[in-house]
């Protein structure tokens, strides 16, 4: 899939917003991706999670796993995962910090592909690496239906996306929106 396409699946879904947002990492934007308006449809999950699939394994091999960071990119490892015929994880939060529960493990030396729905940081992609990494386990790749660091963000291992877009984020104490009176929402989940 072109990244045209993708956009066009988001789009369509009603998933593409414009306006003042704030974000999970707390930064204020005037576009967002809400990923679970398009991946409700689950012949959309399933292509964009072959599509992600697809992509990663040009990267690396074929991981142990697939694992992402509860509740956004729940569906997006379950279907990268499937794709790959894999095990599908998430981690968690739980006294602010993101964990392994519900009898999931990693065992040593296990390979794993970490995914997300939308990359605006990289922070919760970083701490489930770290997970990954207590579990004794290797991240090989990195990947993410949408990208709005324009690539920028540098997770030490190879990434890819099926989008990549350069949107800007500010700080609420640095955000134009905010200085012209705009009160920003939270469609958000966390």
């Amino acid at each position: 899939m072109t990244q045209e396409e993708i956009l066009d699946l988001f789009r369509q879904s009603g998933a593409l917003l414009e306006g003042h947002f704030r974000l999970s990492s707390g930064l204020h934007s005037s576009r967002y991706l809400q990923c679970a308006l398009v991946l409700q449809h689950p012949g959309h999950a399933a292509t964009l999670g072959s599509a992600l699939a697809s992509r990663m394994l040009q990267l690396s091999d074929r991981p142990d796993l697939v694992i992402a960071p509860a509740l956004g990119g729940i569906l997006v490892a379950h279907e990268v995962a499937r794709h790959l015929g894999v095990r599908a994880l998430f981690a968690e939060r739980q006294e602010g910090a993101l964990v392994l529960r519900r009898g999931f493990s990693i065992a040593a030396g296990e390979s794993c592909f970490v995914v997300e729905d939308v990359v605006t940081t990289g922070g919760s992609t970083r701490e489930t690496m770290d997970v990954v990494q207590r579990s004794g386990g290797a991240v090989s790749a990195a990947g993410a239906i949408i990208d709005r660091t324009g690539g920028r963000t540098d997770l030490g291992v190879p990434r890819a996306a099926l989008a990549t877009l350069d949107v800007p984020n500010y700080s609420p104490e640095e955000c134009p929106m905010c200085r012209s009176g705009s009160q920003a929402v939270k469609p958000g989940s966390r």
